[in-house]
Protein backbone atom coordinates (compact mmCIF):
# COMPACT_ATOMS: atom_id res chain seq x y z
CA UNK A 1 0.00 0.00 0.00
CA UNK A 2 1.58 3.27 -1.03
CA UNK A 3 2.21 5.74 1.73
CA UNK A 4 0.09 8.82 1.27
CA UNK A 5 2.32 11.52 2.06
CA UNK A 6 4.57 10.34 -0.89
CA UNK A 7 1.65 10.87 -2.83
CA UNK A 8 1.03 14.78 -1.19
CA UNK A 9 4.14 15.46 -1.68
CA UNK A 10 5.16 13.25 -4.98
CA UNK A 11 8.89 12.76 -6.44
CA UNK A 12 10.63 16.03 -4.39
CA UNK A 13 10.16 14.29 -1.32
CA UNK A 14 12.48 11.25 -2.67
CA UNK A 15 14.53 13.97 -4.53
CA UNK A 16 15.51 15.51 -1.44
CA UNK A 17 16.12 12.21 0.30
CA UNK A 18 19.03 11.38 -2.70
CA UNK A 19 20.39 14.93 -3.52
CA UNK A 20 21.62 15.11 0.49
CA UNK A 21 23.07 11.56 -0.19
CA UNK A 22 24.70 12.92 -3.34
CA UNK A 23 25.92 15.97 -1.33
CA UNK A 24 27.22 13.89 1.17
CA UNK A 25 28.95 11.72 -1.27
CA UNK A 26 30.90 15.12 -3.55
CA UNK A 27 31.49 17.23 -0.08
CA UNK A 28 33.77 13.68 0.87
CA UNK A 29 35.07 13.67 -2.44
CA UNK A 30 36.05 17.05 -2.33
CA UNK A 31 37.61 16.70 1.51
CA UNK A 32 39.49 13.77 -0.25
CA UNK A 33 41.02 15.84 -2.85
CA UNK A 34 44.57 15.24 -2.05
CA UNK A 35 44.42 12.10 -0.39
CA UNK A 36 46.71 9.27 -2.22
CA UNK A 37 44.80 6.55 -3.27
CA UNK A 38 41.38 7.71 -2.82
CA UNK A 39 38.75 7.09 -5.45
CA UNK A 40 36.31 9.41 -6.00
CA UNK A 41 32.69 7.94 -5.63
CA UNK A 42 29.16 9.00 -7.32
CA UNK A 43 25.72 7.83 -8.21
CA UNK A 44 23.44 7.65 -11.03
CA UNK A 45 20.55 10.50 -9.79
CA UNK A 46 18.03 8.92 -11.96
CA UNK A 47 18.23 5.67 -12.03
CA UNK A 48 18.42 5.71 -7.74
CA UNK A 49 15.22 7.68 -8.06
CA UNK A 50 13.20 5.29 -9.97
CA UNK A 51 14.41 2.46 -8.00
CA UNK A 52 13.24 4.70 -5.13
CA UNK A 53 9.94 5.12 -6.80
CA UNK A 54 9.34 1.71 -7.75
CA UNK A 55 9.96 0.73 -4.10
CA UNK A 56 7.87 2.75 -2.63
CA UNK A 57 4.90 2.38 -5.45
CA UNK A 58 5.06 -1.54 -4.73
CA UNK A 59 4.66 -1.12 -1.17
CA UNK A 60 8.00 -3.00 -0.55
CA UNK A 61 9.16 -3.19 3.13
CA UNK A 62 12.68 -4.39 3.83
CA UNK A 63 12.17 -4.05 7.82
CA UNK A 64 9.30 -5.98 9.64
CA UNK A 65 7.62 -3.00 11.65
CA UNK A 66 6.02 -4.85 14.69
CA UNK A 67 2.47 -2.27 14.22
CA UNK A 68 0.80 -1.32 10.70
CA UNK A 69 1.51 2.23 11.12
CA UNK A 70 4.79 2.03 11.58
CA UNK A 71 7.38 3.77 8.81
CA UNK A 72 10.27 1.98 7.50
CA UNK A 73 13.70 3.28 8.71
CA UNK A 74 15.20 2.63 5.78
CA UNK A 75 12.53 4.27 3.22
CA UNK A 76 14.32 6.44 0.86
CA UNK A 77 17.91 4.82 1.95
CA UNK A 78 20.42 4.29 -1.49
CA UNK A 79 21.38 0.86 -1.90
CA UNK A 80 24.92 0.86 -0.80
CA UNK A 81 25.51 -1.29 -4.86
CA UNK A 82 24.14 1.64 -6.46
CA UNK A 83 27.32 4.19 -5.03
CA UNK A 84 30.08 3.85 -7.74
CA UNK A 85 33.45 5.02 -8.33
CA UNK A 86 34.09 7.64 -10.81
CA UNK A 87 36.29 6.72 -13.90
CA UNK A 88 38.79 9.70 -13.63
CA UNK A 89 39.50 11.98 -17.30
CA UNK A 90 43.39 12.16 -16.41
CA UNK A 91 45.08 9.60 -14.42
CA UNK A 92 47.14 10.83 -11.16
CA UNK A 93 50.30 9.62 -10.01
CA UNK A 94 49.44 9.42 -6.31
CA UNK A 95 46.20 7.67 -7.83
CA UNK A 96 43.65 9.77 -6.42
CA UNK A 97 40.52 10.06 -8.85
CA UNK A 98 39.04 13.32 -7.49
CA UNK A 99 38.98 16.15 -10.28
CA UNK A 100 38.08 19.03 -8.38
CA UNK A 101 36.57 21.53 -10.80
CA UNK A 102 34.49 18.43 -11.92
CA UNK A 103 33.41 17.58 -7.90
CA UNK A 104 32.53 21.39 -7.52
CA UNK A 105 30.30 21.77 -10.71
CA UNK A 106 28.49 18.45 -9.69
CA UNK A 107 28.25 19.95 -5.53
CA UNK A 108 26.87 23.10 -6.92
CA UNK A 109 24.45 21.41 -9.48
CA UNK A 110 23.16 19.19 -7.01
CA UNK A 111 22.67 21.81 -4.61
CA UNK A 112 20.67 23.80 -6.77
CA UNK A 113 18.49 21.09 -7.70
CA UNK A 114 17.77 20.49 -4.06
CA UNK A 115 17.40 23.68 -3.15
CA UNK A 116 14.40 24.19 -5.92
CA UNK A 117 12.89 20.61 -4.45
CA UNK A 118 12.66 22.47 -0.93
CA UNK A 119 11.12 25.33 -2.48
CA UNK A 120 8.24 23.01 -4.22
CA UNK A 121 8.06 21.08 -0.77
CA UNK A 122 7.61 24.60 0.82
CA UNK A 123 5.10 25.62 -1.11
CA UNK A 124 2.82 22.50 -1.07
CA UNK A 125 3.05 22.38 2.24
CA UNK A 126 1.88 26.36 2.78
CA UNK A 127 -0.91 25.02 0.50
CA UNK A 128 -1.64 22.33 2.79
CA UNK A 129 -2.31 24.33 5.87
CA UNK A 130 -3.95 27.19 4.20
CA UNK A 131 -6.55 24.84 3.08
CA UNK A 132 -6.75 23.32 6.42
CA UNK A 133 -7.61 26.65 7.56
CA UNK A 134 -9.85 27.08 5.17
CA UNK A 135 -8.10 30.29 3.52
Amino acid sequence: MPNPINQLFGIHAQSVQLRSQRAELLAANLANADTPNYKARDFDFSAALKDMQGLQNTGAVKIAASQAGHISNNAGVLAANAIRYRIPEQASLDGNTVDSDHEKSAFTENALRYQISLSILSKRISGFIRTLRGE
